[in-house]
C-alpha cells in the first residue's frame, strides 16, 4: 500500500475517532468519556467489583452483560470485547424464538474466552398464568419443552456447554417448584449441558422466588425489581407500592439463604417510559440517601447503585451503546462507597 493511500485511511480514521468522541463529549461533558469511546478504552475506568453468585461459587462481575436484546441483531457486537476487558465476566442471553440470532453472535466471543467467563442462557418452560394450578401432564409438558431450547440454545451458540440455563419468564410457582423441572434439569446436568439451574422472573416475582429458594435446588434468580419493589413487566409497573426494596428483605435473604445469587433487572426501567424516551426519572429519588443525590451520577446510574448496595448480588443491564456500557459500570463499581 503506497504511503498515501496509508495516510489517508489513518486521517479518515482520526476524523472519525473524534467525531464519535465529539459526540459521547456533548453527550456526558465529560473529556474522558470521549477518549474512551473514540478509542473504545477502559484503562481509565475503576475496577470491577465482584460478588460469589449464590451456590455457583463463582466470582461474578456486579454488572451483566444483558446479551439478549444487545446482540439480537448483531449491534452491540463490538461491546463485547471492551467489556471483557474492563473486568465483566458474566454474559446472559436466551433463547432465539425471542433474541433472534444473539446466542449466534454470542457463541464466537463465549467459546473464545471460555475459560474466564459465565455463560447463561435461559428459555421459557410453557406459558401459564400466575395463580394457574398445574398438573403433572402439563409441568411435564412444560420440562420437555424447555429441554428441547437447551438444545437448541446450545446449537446456536455452537457450543456443548453453559455455566447456568434458566427457566425464563417464569411467574407461575408451580412450574418452578414441580419435580417434572427438577428432573429436567437432572437430565441436563448429567448430559453435562449446563451445570447450574437458575430462573428470571418479572411476573409474580416473589411467589416464584420464594418457590425456588423451597425447593434447594436453583443457583441464580434474575428479578425484576426496582427500588420501589418488585417491578411488573406485564403492567410496566411497581407490583405493590405497599412494598419497597428495603422492606423486601427477609424475601431475598430466604433466596440467599437457600443458595441463589440475586441479580436485578429493569431496575431503571420505568425510569425511561415505554415510548419516545418518556418517563418519571425522579421517581425513586425519595429511597435515595443525601450522598447519592450529591453524587454526579444520573438516574438510570442511581436506580443500578442504589439496588446493588441494598440486597442485591448483580444488575443485567442491556448495553447497546458505550456510553451505556460505561455508565453502567460507573454505578456498579460505586455503588457501596455511596452508602457507607
Amino acid at each position: 500500500m503506497s504511503d498515501f493511500k496509508m495516510k489517508r485511511r489513518s486521517l479518515l480514521q482520526s476524523l472519525s475517532m473524534i467525531a464519535v468522541g465529539g459526540t459521547a463529549l456533548v453527550r456526558t461533558r465529560s473529556v474522558q468519556a470521549a477518549v474512551d469511546e473514540a478509542t473504545m478504552s477502559v484503562d481509565n475506568w475503576p475496577a470491577m467489583e465482584y460478588r460469589e453468585l449464590g451456590s455457583t461459587g463463582f466470582n461474578g462481575s456486579r454488572l451483566i452483560f444483558g446479551c439478549g436484546a444487545a446482540l439480537s441483531n448483531g449491534q452491540a457486537n463490538h461491546l463485547l470485547a471492551p467489556a471483557l476487558e474492563s473486568g465483566i465476566n458474566v454474559f446472559d442471553v436466551g433463547y432465539r424464538d425471542y433474541y433472534k440470532d444473539a446466542e449466534r453472535h454470542l457463541g464466537p466471543f463465549a467459546r473464545q474466552h471460555r475459560d474466564k467467563i459465565f455463560v447463561i442462557s435461559k428459555a421459557p418452560a410453557g406459558n401459564f398464568s400466575p395463580t394457574e394450578m398445574i398438573n403433572t401432564a402439563q409441568a411435564r409438558q412444560a420440562a420437555d419443552s424447555w429441554l428441547r431450547y437447551v438444545d437448541q440454545s446450545l446449537q446456536e451458540l455452537g457450543m456443548d456447554h453453559v455455566d447456568a440455563y434458566y427457566v425464563m419468564g417464569a411467574n407461575n410457582p408451580g412450574v418452578i417448584g414441580s419435580d417434572e423441572i427438577l428432573k429436567a434439569f437432572d437430565r441436563v446436568k448429567a448430559a453435562g449441558k449446563a451445570t447450574y439451574l437458575g430462573v428470571s422472573t418479572h411476573e409474580n416475582a416473589q411467589s416464584v422466588l420464594l418457590a425456588a429458594a423451597e425447593t434447594g435446588r436453583y443457583s441464580l434468580a434474575q428479578i425484576a425489581i426496582t427500588p420501589d419493589g418488585w417491578y411488573n413487566w406485564i403492567t410496566r409497573k411497581s407490583e405493590d407500592s405497599t412494598h419497597d426494596l428495603l422492606s423486601l428483605a427477609p424475601v431475598l435473604e430466604k433466596a440467599r439463604a437457600a443458595g441463589i445469587g440475586l441479580i436485578g433487572m429493569k431496575a431503571a426501567r420505568s425510569l425511561a417510559g415505554r415510548r419516545f424516551g418518556w418517563g418519571e426519572p425522579d421517581a425513586f429519588d425519595r429511597y435515595y440517601p443525601p450522598k447519592l443525590m450529591q453524587s454526579q451520577m444520573s438516574a438510570f446510574q442511581r436506580s443500578y447503585a442504589y439496588v446493588l448496595a441494598n440486597g442485591l448480588d448483580a444488575v443485567n443491564a442491556d448495553m447497546q451503546h458505550w456510553q451505556h456500557l460505561r455508565e453502567n459500570f460507573v454505578a456498579a463499581t460505586t455503588a457501596q462507597q455511596l452508602f457507607v
